[in-house]
């Protein structure tokens, strides 16, 4: 498994940092971290997919972001004074992450310059990527943010033969749209009279990946 976090490493380097990782196993809707809670370690996602909450001011909670294998998280946690995770993370099927001890991730952060350069660059681009959903959600339709969503929960779940199987609820998906389930349930219902995708409980399955992605496009 490769990690963009680590490219800067070299592979004996790389091999060295994952060697004093530990393994971590986590069944379906089990917590790997409340938001608040003590950050003593960064995730390296291994294997499996997880969701990234959390709480509204309602008292809801919504998913921000869905990880899949090669990603990681808990970094920032890390970085910041109070040392506090900043939201609450669940597995959504049977996963496991690496932990590296803070000390440890520090330690290596000092030592190689070009993995803290390496952070900052994808700390930005996690910041572009917020920024460009925040501007979705402002001037795009429902339909195409809603189409987007999915496309790249498709990219997190593989793609074969042009479709795309997720395991995961309409609830979840509006969460991740920023809209209300109802109105999404509406979306969804226009792509299944048009044969573009399937739904049944707890899944989305899209039937016509590329034709989804020329919509989102338009």
């Amino acid at each position: 498994m490769a990690w963009q976090l680590l490219d800067p490493l070299s592979p004996s380097e790389r091999a060295a940092l994952v060697g004093l990782a530990r393994a971590r196993s986590f069944e379906r809707n089990e917590v790997v971290c409340h938001a608040g809670d003590p950050a003593d370690s960064l995730h390296l996602v291994d294997s499996g997919h997880l969701a990234v909450r959390g709480a509204l001011a309602t008292g809801h909670t919504a998913t921000f972001r869905v990880l899949s294998a090669g990603e990681y998280f808990g970094e920032l946690a890390l970085l910041r004074e109070d040392r506090r995770r900043t939201a609450t993370v669940v597995a959504l099927e049977p996963s496991r992450t690496l932990a590296i001890a803070a000390p440890v991730f520090n330690r290596f952060l000092e030592d190689n310059p070009q993995l803290g350069r390496a952070l900052a660059t994808l700390l930005a681009d996690r910041i572009d990527r917020l920024s460009n959903r925040l501007l979705e959600t402002m001037y795009l339709s429902l339909d195409r943010r809603v189409y987007r969503r999915l496309l790249d929960l498709a990219a997190a779940y593989g793609v074969a033969d042009n479709t795309a199987r997720i395991p995961l609820s309409q609830s979840s998906l509006a969460d991740l749209v920023g809209a209300t389930r109802p109105s999404v349930n509406q979306v969804l219902g226009r792509l299944v009279s048009q044969h573009l995708i399937a739904v049944s409980r707890g899944r989305i399955e899209l039937l016509d990946v590329s034709a989804l992605t020329r919509r989102a496009a338009d």
